[in-house]
């Protein structure tokens, strides 16, 4: 009876540590789970903190390789001569680097501005299949219809946008003139780049984007606008008193709603806004703001690709700034979204600036507390917009607020 009680005893033991060890597991495994789900928040809400360093060293070693391919004839570009040959384009500092993508400041002729580019290489992009084809290595120059072609190709595929000949315009110049194979590899690389085909299709359409100003192979060139910042009082540098700042704030306001207005109705789709943040918007000198960074700007065919996708919770149907909903009865997610580009602006923006006072005293205070209550109604998001096709009444609401704001500033002498 001794040695089964005590083999018992040992199985009892074996249990316990059996026990003990299985729930250490779980804890380990509880606790690698959190650290995994915290990592992952905190990569959405700042996708930079893995980004490389910017370093001048590193962004002159990134131009130098493009003027090595320019001279090597692989790529051209109207910017090229300037900035590889005749001195004219000259590298002033690293403004930041992000999962790939390198922002550089430079300056054009005495004009700031600024060089994009989603990739570092020329040699990461992929080449078109025309230049795969080795027929073409013996033909200098390719059909103009065949090309057409491949351009409405690649815009569909990359803004999911189906457009006409005649509204290639502004990326077809870029096809023309000599050394045709390097004339399409550039352009290709530059058409594999969502902010470059937007900015450019928008060229002379829209006061609320930089115009593409030229190219190198790859890089792009706008006009250099200083960002804004959560750091600033009024969100973006303005440098004026503080009854200067209130009336700035209010056009600034104003242009903010101008912009939604014009993104919402005057092009063929609406254009949404993913990620509206003080960083990706500057200002010009009349309080015009200006999107300067639209890597998450789609236009609504695209929108709805991204929305539809499966979930089991609506907050798997969260693109960063726009929201859809889960249908429970097939787990997937709407493709309309649900929010509005004016409930983001007015969440992001407009609570920054109308929360608390405007700090001038030429303001009613019955006023301000009218432009209170509605930037905190427009930025509810249990009230999404129900026709984002057209103005909704709290965009009129706010229009007539502002509006108003900048009358009692003007006959208080401001």
């Amino acid at each position: 009876m001794a040695p089964a009680a005590g083999t018992r005893a040992r199985l009892r033991r074996c249990g316990r540590r059996w026990r003990c060890g299985r729930g250490a597991l779980v804890a380990c495994a509880a606790w690698t789970a959190g650290w995994v789900l915290a990592v992952a928040l905190l990569l959405r809400a700042h996708p930079g903190v893995l980004s490389e360093r910017c370093t001048d060293e590193k962004s002159r070693r990134i131009l130098a390789a493009l003027c090595r391919d320019y001279q090597g004839g692989m790529l051209v570009g109207d910017l090229c001569e300037d900035l590889c040959t005749a001195g004219q384009l000259l590298y002033r500092r690293c403004l930041y680097y992000e999962r790939g993508k390198k922002v550089l400041q430079a300056d054009w002729r005495s004009r700031p501005v600024v060089l994009k580019s989603k990739e570092e290489a020329f040699a990461s992009f992929r080449p078109p299949g025309l230049l795969e084809d080795p027929a073409s290595k013996d033909s200098p120059d390719f059909p103009e219809a065949e090309l057409l072609l491949l351009v409405a190709g690649e815009v569909k595929n990359v803004l999911g946008l189906e457009l006409s000949n005649g509204s290639l315009g502004p990326l077809w110049p870029r096809l023309r003139g000599p050394r045709g194979r390097g004339r399409l590899a550039s352009l290709w690389s530059l058409l594999q780049q969502e902010e470059f085909v937007l900015l450019s299709l928008l060229q002379d359409l829209s006061p609320h984007t930089p115009p593409v100003l030229g190219s190198c192979g790859h890089f792009y060139a706008v006009e250099y606008l200083a960002a804004g910042s959560p750091h600033h009082r009024a969100l973006f540098p303005l440098g004026q008193a503080s009854w200067g700042q209130a009336r700035a704030v209010s056009d600034m306001a104003l242009s903010f709603l101008d912009l939604v207005n014009h993104f919402d109705n005057d092009f063929s789709h609406r254009l949404h806004l993913c990620d509206v943040k003080p960083e990706n918007f500057a200002i010009r000198r009349d309080f015009t703001v200006v999107a300067i960074d639209v890597d998450m700007a789609f236009f609504e065919p695209k929108m709805r690709e991204i929305l539809e996708q499966n979930c089991t919770g609506d907050e798997d149907c969260n693109f960063f700034d726009c929201f859809s909903k889960c249908d429970f009865r097939v787990n997937k997610c709407g493709a309309q979204r649900v929010n509005s580009n004016l409930q983001v602006i007015c969440d992001k923006i407009f609570r920054h600036w109308f929360s608390s006072a405007l700090r001038s005293s030429a303001i009613s205070l019955a006023l301000q507390l009218q432009l209170r209550e509605a930037v905190q109604e427009c930025a509810d998001p249990g009230h999404p917009a129900r026709h984002p096709q057209r103005p909704p009444p709290m965009f009129q609401k706010l229009q007539h607020l502002l509006q108003a704001t900048l009358r009692e500033l003007r006959e208080a002498g401001h």
